[in-house]
């Protein structure tokens, strides 16, 4: 038989779930049970692993304090992890008995949490041992106390030795429902899975590519909302000043995407189009943002050659016939 015991609680010296666990453990390896005890606090970075261990048990005891409110971070992650990445149906072989202390008020609250959780996860859940604990040391010598933590872990050994069933519950009812719309993993795909979660090199990369491939989306649909391409194009024909006479070529870049666009005026005539021309008179180059201010009248390009956001080549009086030749207002 091979009992897990994971503390959700911090270690803290006079934390009484300590001396419950510790007990629990004695009693239970003198009955030759396999006990393996995981504290949550030192393992933080890796909680999303846990996941695996526990298929590797018969019984888990679920262990935590409540110091001010509720089960706390570590014990919640750890849920987390058995509802994303562990093997349900092997799972839902395992026995959970939740051991809850409090210095304040909630423990009874927290072991219904812990018991709905892991109900809901596809698991079997034992009775609980809850208390409060006013004063750890005299809670310790209480030969009482001690008696009932011992009986406890003897009611840990037989109900996982005898294989007791209970009756179906609504949890269970909930969890058929809402597992119906989860991905279903392989156990090998889970463990994949869930080292990738708690690698947080890994993590934070994942972050950046999605910042990237929203920000890329978000590009694209302003984009096709201004018109597309036409956005690029309709913006210059759309404010060209018909009073000037302007006998020049210009080839502006816009660096982030990746688009060209040719001016040619010529006897009061002006066009608009994308390529290439590497023997314009002016070649600009610029990014989406400093484009959109020009355009929107809140820059020139006078203004943005001056200040850096745009950089120039070639016949640099032609450049300031720009801001005559298209008349752009804020």
């Amino acid at each position: 038989m091979k009992v897990n015991i994971y503390y959700g609680g911090r270690g803290m010296v006079d934390d009484p779930t300590i001396f419950v666990m510790g007990k629990i453990q004695e009693v239970l390896e003198e009955l030759n049970v396999n006990v393996t005890r995981y504290n949550l606090y030192e393992m933080k970075n890796t909680i999303t692993t846990l996941s695996q261990t526990v298929t590797e048990a018969d019984a888990v005891v679920l262990a935590t304090t409540v110091e001010w409110l509720g089960m706390g971070g570590y014990m919640q992650s750890f849920l987390d992890s058995c509802w994303l990445y562990g093997d349900k149906d092997q799972i839902g072989k395992v026995y959970m008995f939740p051991v809850v202390m409090a210095k304040t008020y909630g423990e009874r609250e927290v072991s219904l949490a812990l018991a709905n959780s892991w109900e809901i996860i596809g698991g079997r859940v034992a009775p609980a041992l809850n208390a409060y604990v006013d004063d750890t040391t005299e809670f310790e010598f209480n030969s009482d106390y001690v008696g009932i933590i011992e009986n406890y872990a003897e009611t840990i050994y037989r109900t996982v030795s005898q294989k007791r069933k209970g009756l179906p519950t609504s949890s269970q009812a909930i969890k058929n429902n809402v597992i119906k719309d989860t991905i279903n993993f392989t156990p090998q795909e889970s463990e994949q899975l869930s080292k990738y979660a708690s690698d947080d090199e890994f993590v934070q990369t994942q972050k950046k590519d999605i910042e990237s491939l929203a920000s890329i989306y978000k590009e694209l649909l302003t984009d096709e909302k201004n018109g597309g391409d036409h956005y690029y194009i309709d913006s210059f024909m759309q404010h060209v000043n018909p009073q000037c006479r302007v006998n020049s070529s210009y080839m502006l870049t816009i660096t982030d995407k990746n688009k060209n666009i040719l001016i040619d005026a010529s006897g009061g005539r002006v066009n608009v189009s994308f390529g290439e021309n590497p023997a314009a008179d002016v070649i600009c180059r610029m990014d989406k943002d400093t484009f959109d201010k020009l355009i929107d009248g809140r820059s020139s390009f006078h203004k943005a050659f001056m200040t850096g956001e745009m950089t120039a080549r070639g016949n640099l009086k032609t450049l300031r016939m720009l801001d005559e030749l298209f008349t752009f207002t804020a």
